[in-house]
């Protein structure tokens, strides 16, 4: 497995994978950056780089997180979620199949080991409030901002 790690307007991006895949992306509030790249890092380094740039609304990766079935099921549905919509835990419950299962689909939203990659963040609360984000609910409204910056209202 190679690591590399870097700045993102968020902290350090650490992102792991091989020939195999991506997997995992987590953010860190400190840490070193790479001085250089693996090869197998290259290509997700690049699009993690071009969505902060605000050039990439949907990522093209080959993607190997390690989850039970229950949760790969999770992300996979998360994978759906367009760039600058939003969805609830509820509503995803629904799409699953089950919307009893809600907590079990928070829990598994929550422990999605491909950051940003596996946009999670996109998942909010019923009524709507920020709820629930293993990166921090600062991250979240910044991810969600960045995907769907409020606009500018006029002056006359």
């Amino acid at each position: 497995m190679k690591t590399a790690r870097i700045k993102t307007p968020l902290g350090i991006a650490e992102i792991a994978g091989d020939l195999d895949g991506l997997a995992s992306v987590k953010v860190l509030d400190e840490g070193s950056i790479s001085s250089e790249i693996p090869a197998e890092l290259k290509k997700p380094v690049e699009q993690i780089e071009a969505y902060f740039n605000g050039e990439l609304k949907e990522f093209n990766l080959l993607l190997n997180p390690q989850g039970t079935e229950f949760q790969k099921k999770v992300w996979n549905k998360l994978l759906d979620i367009p760039y600058a919509t939003t969805t609830s835990y509820l509503e995803l419950s629904r799409q699953l199949g089950d919307e009893k299962a809600i907590r079990a689909v928070a829990s598994a939203n929550g422990k999605n080991p491909l950051w940003i990659i596996i946009p999670c963040h996109r998942v909010i609360g019923s009524d709507g409030s920020l709820t629930g984000y293993a990166g921090g609910l600062h991250r979240k409204k910044w991810l969600l901002d960045h995907e769907n910056p409020p606009k500018q209202q006029s002056l006359f």
